[in-house]
């Protein structure tokens, strides 16, 4: 009988130890894994694929050259947000529930961005947005940093390029009302050249259009009729091609400006010879490296995909080397003090520059202005402190 006994607690005792090493690691990742998880959310299918695409290469190839951390691989989760800000939250909440991420790069898009920001929020998971530049991501989201410039300066460089640089005076906007993104740029340039120009009327046209449209003939007609000095047509890449193209076919002469969405191989595609010469602000030049990471970047990246990278490409390498830096020196993956951990970062040496984040979680930085000459993207100024 006492044999039995025996038998049966050293059984209980055998079930409970197994048991046991199934529970969630404290370290997040994997229950019980030595691997560190980070979740990446980028819009890989639909309107916005090739942002998503560009930014991933730069994730994939910091992860390559930088797989370990507090002794642990680090492996990268990839969902696809299909370029939808349904699809975006849905991604955002697989991270989190399922694949039991550390933290999250990502998006491409701040629409996607800030359909994100609720969920990672509630689950204290920081995240690093890559080239969301409306203000809203991050705004009373103490969880949401991100590595680029906002909105608000992004305009105010591009305002004052066409008022210094092109002496415009009169200015119509085209704008793509379904995107947070051409909204809020197109509202942050308005307020900035009125400024400017000192003249309440000087934006003399608004044309709307959305996302996914294809013929913006009636509202380039009208765009037409007022005769502007500039162009400012913040929007995704494929719709913003396609508005320059059917510009120049209109017999629109004027310069025709933009932002950072441009930078992609498929808006020189689409828009073919009618883009050359169109202006835009952006992140990153590969003609001015900043700092040795910069150059190390651009020797890796070249090595790893043979051609020039694109500067959100840069600042999702930059969003992985942030993080695998504050948790290098957070010496843990607890997750609230790897919040403080990111917020008290300073001067960090990245592909794109060296960043600081504010008290917003923005990072300061420098403008690069960039036109399309001989069908690629080429380096035209550098932008500091603008105002």
């Amino acid at each position: 009988m006492k044999k039995k006994i025996a038998l049966l607690l050293s059984s209980l005792i055998l079930m409970t130890s197994v048991f046991a090493g199934c529970g969630k690691s404290s370290e997040g990742g994997k229950p019980g894994s030595d691997v560190i998880r980070i979740g990446v959310f980028e819009p890989l299918t639909g309107a916005n694929a090739g942002g998503g695409a560009l930014e991933l290469e730069g994730i994939k190839l910091a992860n390559k050259l930088y797989p370990e951390v507090l002794g642990k691989k680090v492996e990268l989760v990839v969902v696809d947000n299909k370029s939808d800000k349904v699809e975006a939250a849905n991604a955002a909440a697989k991270l989190v529930e399922k694949e039991k991420v550390t933290a999250i790069v990502g998006s491409w898009g701040s629409s996607l961005s800030m359909a994100a920001g609720d969920i990672v929020k509630k689950a204290k998971i920081p995240t690093i947005g890559t080239s969301c530049t409306n203000p809203l991501v991050t705004q009373g989201n103490e969880y949401y940093f991100r590595v680029c410039f906002i909105d608000p300066y992004q305009g105010t460089v591009m305002a004052n390029y066409a008022y210094n640089k092109l002496k415009a005076k009169k200015v119509a906007i085209v704008q793509e009302v379904g995107s947070d993104y051409s909204i809020g740029l197109a509202k942050f340039f308005t307020d900035s050249f009125k400024k400017l120009t000192g003249d309440d009327k000087a934006i003399i046209e608004v044309a709307n259009y959305n996302t996914g449209d294809q013929d913006f003939t009636a509202q380039l007609t009208n765009v037409k009729s007022k005769n502007p000095d500039a162009i400012f047509a913040p929007g995704n890449f494929t719709e913003s091609a396609l508005v320059i193209k059917q510009a120049r076919q209109l017999g629109i002469t004027c310069p025709i400006i933009g932002g950072d969405t441009w930078e992609t191989p498929q808006f020189i595609e689409i828009g073919s010879k009618a883009v050359e010469g169109a202006v835009f602000s952006t992140f990153f030049a590969t003609e001015k490296p900043i700092t040795k990471e910069s150059e190390k970047f651009l020797t890796e990246y070249k090595k790893e995909y043979n051609k020039e990278p694109a500067a959100v490409t840069a600042l999702g390498y930059d969003a992985y080397l942030i993080l695998i830096k504050a948790l290098e020196q957070n010496g843990s993956t607890d997750s609230v003090k790897l919040r403080d951990t990111l917020a008290n970062l300073k001067d960090f040496q990245g592909a794109a520059g060296v960043v600081n984040f504010d008290e917003n979680r923005n990072a300061i930085k420098n403008a690069v202005i960039k036109h399309v000459k001989d069908g690629k993207f080429t380096f035209l100024d550098v932008v500091d402190g603008v105002k």
